[in-house]
This record gives structure tokens, C-alpha cells and sequence, in this order.
């Protein structure tokens, strides 16, 4: 990915927020030159000690891209958090139109998780995060035929993650003043989206300043 020195977020906070946030991932593989693309939930485990941070997820097992990885390749995992059309009208000197956003890149080594007990807690797991936030949590009670049923449908992985990049594009290389004005008039959106933007942006210029 490119990023200009001043769009290059290396805050480990700010990333793990970013993917905690939007944990709807696009895992990229290549086979054969072809690159393949899914859309999956994923969990961000942080490394401690020796250990390396993580990524968990699983997919239907009906998807062929669990077969990409047999040669132990490297994957791809994109994470794309809030963005925004930036409107030079906004700004008090000279500009162009922009799009402000914030994107995160993880590449790993993905290993398949087949054992159905670890599998089974990967989904449990998945489930009790994503749940949390539910007044009534739904609960998956895998259990006799059902149980073998519906582990049987999925291929669960972890990834062994080698290479973090973010790439927070906040108009960091605007004036001060120019920025501020992208905030007011960002924060005044309906849009949830442009409003994250705006929040993301005045936690650069209070750090900043």
C-alpha cells in the first residue's frame, strides 16, 4: 500500500480500534496469478511474549479459498474503517477534492483450524463477541447432530500476522486551519461515516496540538 509519511499510522491502539470497529475484512488471496477476494468477520487477538498477534476467523467450507493456502502462502487481510468526500470549498486556501480515510493492511501466514472442539470455540468465541452488543445475546447450543452438522459446513483459520500497515489519510497535510473546517463541517453530517472521519481527525489535531 502506499502511504506518504504523513498519512502512515503505526499507533497499535489506533489500528486495533480501526479492525475492532470495522471487523468486516476482505481476505486476498492469489492463486495462480488470480487475485480472489471474501468478505469475513474477524477477531484481532494481540500477541504477548513470544507469540505473534493473530487474526481469527472461518469460512463456508463450500468457499475455495481455504485451498489457496495448502502452499503456505501469504494472505491479505483489509480492513476499511470510516471515509469521507472532502469538498475544497471547505478550505481557506487553494485545494482539489480529496477523499478522507482510514485503512488498515495485515499480511500473515494463514493455518487452517480442523480439529472440531477448536473450531467449535472459534465459532462460540465469534458469536459471544458480536452478540455482546445484543440485549438478548443469541446463543449457538452446537450440540448432537446439528453440532456435526454445521462444523462440518465451515473451515476455520488463524493467521500468524508478519506485516501491519495504516494508512489514516486526515488531511494531515492541510493547514491547521484548513483541517479544522474539514472537522465543522464533516462533524455536521448525518452520515455516521463522516462524523467517525471527523472524530478521527480532531484526535490527530488535539495530539498535535
Amino acid at each position: 500500500m502506499y502511504i506518504p509519511t504523513h498519512f502512515n499510522e503505526t499507533d497499535p491502539a489506533r489500528i486495533v480500534a480501526l479492525i475492532e470497529a470495522y471487523p468486516l475484512g476482505m481476505l486476498v488471496t492469489v492463486p495462480d496469478g488470480v487475485p480472489f477476494v471474501s468478505h469475513l468477520p474477524f477477531l484481532f487477538e494481540a500477541g504477548s511474549g513470544n507469540s505473534q498477534a493473530k487474526l481469527l476467523g472461518h469460512m463456508a467450507k463450500a468457499n475455495p479459498q481455504w485451498q489457496h493456502v495448502s502452499a503456505n502462502r501469504e494472505v491479505l487481510v483489509v480492513f476499511q474503517g470510516p471515509h469521507a468526500y472532502v469538498s475544497p470549498s471547505w478550505y481557506t486556501s487553494p485545494g482539489v477534492p480529496t477523499w478522507n480515510y482510514a485503512v488498515v493492511h495485515l499480511r500473515g501466514k494463514l493455518r487452517l483450524i480442523k480439529e472440531p472442539l477448536a473450531l467449535e470455540a472459534l465459532v462460540e468465541r465469534l458469536t459471544e463477541t458480536h452478540e455482546s452488543q445484543q440485549l438478548s445475546p443469541w446463543k449457538p447450543n452446537l450440540t448432537g447432530e446439528r453440532r456435526i452438522k454445521l462444523l462440518d459446513m465451515i473451515v476455520g483459520f488463524e493467521i500468524d500476522i508478519t506485516d501491519i500497515q495504516g494508512k489514516f489519510k486526515l488531511s494531515q497535510n492541510r493547514p491547521l486551519e484548513d483541517r479544522r473546517r474539514v472537522v465543522e463541517e464533516l462533524s455536521q453530517s448525518n452520515n455516521q461515516m463522516e462524523a467517525s472521519v471527523a472524530k478521527l481527525m480532531s484526535e490527530d489535531i488535539r495530539a498535535e496540538f
